[in-house]
């Protein structure tokens, strides 16, 4: 009978070790990425493919959901008349009842590294925010006298150089009144708005919506990047909204500022005219930095797209950010108000 042979253990080297998955394996090419980052392609949201910044939401087969794409996947059901709901992956009905948060991964994400805007700096996702507008060094601040004129910006670790050579404490009143003139007239602007809000918040037909930007491309031959919203259901109508960059300048990515308008559109036929206010706010599932304004606009049968408008966001580097977001979500705020008739003319 044959002596039987043993089979040998592989040995492991104690120096220049070749990692399981290395090259000439399956999975060799998995190896070189760090575990963050094969963790984040993991937990993001199986609709719009980014990490959320809020509720996590899971389908009775596990698959995640941000909370606003989530309420999305409710609302267009429902408007498509598609009831119930189904999961994009497995397509398995979901709905508030059956669909629950998942708070490991809601605390797993907020664990997961994320990057300074200012001095790429690795972070937790939840302590960036802090980080970035209070503990940075590289983070942009204005002058302490901006108030009387100064209109220097810069890092914050040449704040302190820059305000003991600034020029503005030894301005005279009068040199600075223009200053102090332009701050009176930003601030009585902030209060007509916020006036004409709490006027517009006691009419009797109001409606939000908690929608989503998402991008496409025109058909022309050298195509332009534009976000729309899906079609949503708001006083018996359906609407949607649009947004572009840089008032739909032909090469945006030749400027160094950007910033991002938007108008709302009627999507079918309206009885008689509607005069709608609206503003546009970052919402409970958004983080968008905005200064909130209230438009106005008649819709007709003649006229079923407002006016584009500014959407007033923070700075150049804040619409740039958005800009690299798969989505941006906000909140929508429409009011109702009574449209004044035409005058008949006289003979």
């Amino acid at each position: 009978m044959a002596e039987q042979v043993p089979t040998k253990r592989p040995r492991l080297a104690t120096g220049g070790m070749v990692p399981i998955g290395g090259p000439g394996s399956i999975g060799g090419s998995r190896s070189s990425d760090k575990l963050e980052t094969r963790l984040g392609q993991l937990l993001c949201c199986a609709v719009c493919l980014d990490l959320p910044h809020s509720a996590i939401y899971q389908c009775s087969n596990g698959h995640l959901m941000c909370a606003g794409c989530f309420t999305h996947l409710l609302a267009d059901a429902r408007l498509r008349d598609e009831s119930p709901a189904t999961c994009p992956n497995c397509r398995t009905i979901i709905s508030r009842e059956l669909c629950s948060r998942n708070l490991a991964v809601e605390k797993a994400v907020c664990e997961l590294p994320a990057e300074c805007q200012f001095c790429a700096q690795q972070l937790p996702r939840s302590e960036i925010a802090q980080h970035e507008s209070r503990l940075c060094d590289e983070r942009k601040v204005s002058c302490d006298y901006a108030k009387i004129g100064c209109q220097w910006l810069g890092p914050y670790h040449e704040l302190e150089r820059h305000r003991n050579a600034c020029t503005h404490p030894n301005k005279s009143g009068r040199e600075v009144l223009a200053a102090l003139q332009r701050m009176d007239d930003k601030e009585a602007q902030q209060l007509r708005t916020s006036s004409t809000l709490f006027e517009l918040l006691s009419l009797e037909k109001l409606i939000f919506n908690d929608l989503q930007f998402k991008p496409y491309r025109t058909d022309e031959y050298i195509t332009k990047l534009y976000y729309e919203t899906h079609r949503f259901s708001s006083f018996g109508l359906q609407w949607a909204c649009k947004a572009f960059v840089n008032n739909n300048q032909k090469d945006p990515q030749l400027s160094t500022e950007r910033h991002l308008s938007y108008q709302l559109v009627l999507k079918g036929k309206l009885p008689s005219p509607m005069t709608i206010h609206y503003l546009v706010l970052p919402g409970p599932f958004g983080d968008v930095q905005l200064e909130p304004h209230v438009y106005q606009h008649e819709f007709s049968e003649n006229s079923i797209e407002s006016p584009i408008q500014p959407l007033l966001v923070k700075d150049s580097h804040e619409c740039n950010r958005l800009l690299s977001s798969k989505v941006i979500n906000f909140r929508l705020i429409m009011f109702q108000t009574a449209t004044t008739p035409a005058q008949p003319s006289k003979s």
